[in-house]
């Protein structure tokens, strides 16, 4: 299993610059994210990039593990945050019933499609029992690389849930709206939250 190399290349030839877009976490989804957590509750991130995210959570008392897979981007996120952020590879998942959260915003949309399933069962495992798991895709149907050599898994909404439905959740909640990233694109973006049984 190989993550999209020219998808890594980019994000490691672009991070300072891409750690500087959008400085703001996306408050929102993380507090309804957290909301569903104990206090001091253990979450690994996925994919934090600047860290931003990582960096909310903890400002609100949570366990982070801020991971990306570029080390590029792990050490500005670490520079950011004032501690040491792991090199991890969605692949390379392999802790079990270690986390009470997985949050995996805008990062798993560039795992190559016929391996998201094995991603999805390796955060499944990493996850304890009434562990929460969000994460967030673009959506189209098929698959693609976008102007600046990023690919895209791109899933339709009944492809995620089939893909998620691979392990077991105790309950998969799946909204869209309507939004663009780092290219300013219109996107249409799935949100996903599950629930491990």
């Amino acid at each position: 299993m190989a993550e999209h190399d020219q998808t890594l290349r980019f994000y490691a030839d672009n991070a300072k610059a891409y750690a500087g877009y959008r400085e703001k976490a996306n408050e929102i989804r993380l507090e309804a994210f957290l909301s569903r957590l104990s206090p001091g509750a253990r979450v690994l991130e996925l994919g934090c990039g600047n860290g931003r995210d990582s960096g909310f959570m903890i400002e609100r008392g949570f366990d982070v593990t801020p991971t990306d897979g570029v080390a590029e981007m792990a050490e500005q996120a670490s520079c950011r945050l004032g501690r040491t952020v792991a090199v991890l590879r969605f692949g390379d998942i392999d802790s079990v019933a270690a986390y009470d959260g997985v949050w995996a915003n805008a990062c798993l949309l560039h795992t190559p499609i016929n391996d998201l399933a094995d991603i999805l069962a390796r955060i499944h495992r990493a996850l304890r029992p009434g562990g929460i798991f969000y994460a967030s895709y673009k959506t189209g149907g098929e698959e693609m690389t976008d102007a600046i050599g990023r690919y895209y898994n791109n899933p339709s909404r009944r492809w995620l849930e089939q893909a998620y439905r691979t392990v077991t959740w105790s309950s998969l909640e799946i909204s869209t709206n309507d939004g663009s990233g780092y290219d300013d694109r219109p996107t249409e973006w799935l949100h996903v939250t599950a629930v491990k049984a």
